[in-house]
């Protein structure tokens, strides 16, 4: 088949390459590289969707080149051939490869979180490390938080999705995580219930297509009774407190704290900035997380539609809230342009004012010193020489005079500030 380039941008406006493909028997792929070859653009895969959801969407131009027949050749297969005896030895079936036991994103993490702050007995690790996975847990529950984060990120590789720390982005960060098992009103965790729970800098990320869903492995808090006891807290199921007698309890006391429980939750998140989506699933009695692995992996990718309907209604929404912004701006400056307009003309005029009345000093004194050169005539000359030196000093003593001079020295409104905003 035969088209010129103008008619082949015009099939492909019209409808995915894919199926444009198909029509004229090839591949989508071959047909993408004649596109490419003969500078013709294509829409991508993002045009289709928002074209389907009804949102406004943007078709590439043609650019200019030297108009030429492209020539677009049906894919042809090839003949089938028998197989020899080598091809058979090839079709044998090969031991299947080794799964990865341990995903790379995890290697030497437990070092790094085991290297942590100060904490109580039970508490939150927290590393000095911030650069890690989104992994939160207590010593004793790390080992079970790394296999489940290490099944989870395996899960999803072996679906050909990459989970990574995310690069620097201010359009992609973390969500607060919450880490109560049972939601309450109020928290209670750490010592006067104002410690902060360590959080990495940056998200742990995977995306699908282009939609990124942020990851974190958390282990929960339970509200539990602690007992005060020789300058600190302990649980009041403790070893240690079931063993005390009773008069060692004569000065102690109890109070609830949230502490961290064993038991884990996984929350998925958009990452994206203005994007409200979220799912978590957490360790029951009846289900422990490493039973739902595959079950989480198939919910995300069930989530792409949804949460790619969110990210394209945020960009248009961030759109219009960019536009009011440069609106609101624009309005601010026009303000102020006017402010300042306003300003240099009363300036200007204050300054005329002030201008005339100088010169009306001036004429004064101009006055005085015609009437003193009119009555120097009337002296003798020794009188006259002298007194003739001294107005020549006087007059170069006082400056000039002349009117022209005040009005040069003046400025105008528009000297002192032009209007961005004047029609010409």
């Amino acid at each position: 088949m035969q088209l010129s380039r103008l008619e082949l941008y015009k099939l492909v406006s019209a409808r995915p390459l894919r199926k444009l493909a198909a029509e004229l028997g090839t591949t989508g792929t071959a047909l993408a590289a004649v596109c490419r070859k003969h500078q013709v653009p294509y829409p991508g895969s993002g045009y289709w969707t928002r074209k389907s959801l009804g949102l406004p969407v943007e078709l590439p131009a043609l650019p200019e080149a030297p108009d030429e027949v492209i020539e677009i050749t049906p894919a042809i297969s090839k003949p089938h051939r028998p197989k020899t005896p080598k091809d058979q030895s090839k079709d044998k079936p090969h031991k299947k490869a080794r799964r990865m036991e341990h995903h790379p994103l995890l290697f030497g993490v437990e070092g790094h979180l085991r290297k942590s702050r100060e904490v109580k007995d039970g508490e939150f690790l927290r590393p000095y490390k911030r650069l890690l996975p989104d992994l939160i847990s207590s010593e004793g529950a790390l080992p079970r938080t790394l296999r489940i984060a290490n099944a989870l990120y395996l899960a999803l590789d072996e679906r050909g999705y990459h989970v990574h720390i995310a690069p620097q982005s201010d359009d992609i960060g973390r969500i607060p995580v919450s880490e109560q098992e049972v939601e309450l009103k109020d928290r209670k965790y750490g010592r006067y219930y104002s410690s902060g729970i360590w959080g990495p800098d940056r998200p742990t990320i995977f995306y699908i297509d282009s939609v990124p869903i942020g990851l974190a492995v958390t282990e929960m808090t339970e509200r539990v009774t602690m007992r005060y006891v020789n300058g600190d807290y302990y649980r009041e199921d403790s070893r240690l407190v079931r063993s005390m007698k009773s008069w060692q309890m004569t000065h102690s006391w109890t109070t609830e704290q949230d502490m961290p429980s064993g038991r884990l939750r996984i929350i998925a998140y958009s990452p994206k900035k203005g994007v409200e989506w979220s799912a978590r699933w957490q360790d029951t009695q009846e289900e422990p997380l490493e039973k739902v692995i595959s079950t989480i992996v198939e919910t995300l990718q069930a989530s792409h539609d949804h949460i790619l309907k969110l990210m394209i209604a945020e960009d248009a929404a961030e759109a219009r809230r960019k536009k009011e912004r440069a609106e609101e701006w624009e309005r601010y400056e026009r303000r102020e342009d006017a402010r300042k307009v306003a300003q240099a003309l009363s300036d200007s005029r204050q300054q005329l004012a002030e201008t005339i009345e100088k010169w009306g000093k001036a004429m004064a004194v101009e006055r005085f010193f015609a009437d003193a050169e009119e009555r120097l005539n009337n002296l003798d000359n020794e009188r006259r020489q002298r007194l003739e030196e001294r107005l020549e000093l006087a007059r170069a003593m006082m400056g000039s005079i002349d009117p022209l001079d005040f009005i040069e020295n003046w400025q105008a409104p528009d000297e002192r500030y032009r209007s961005k905003y004047r029609k010409d």
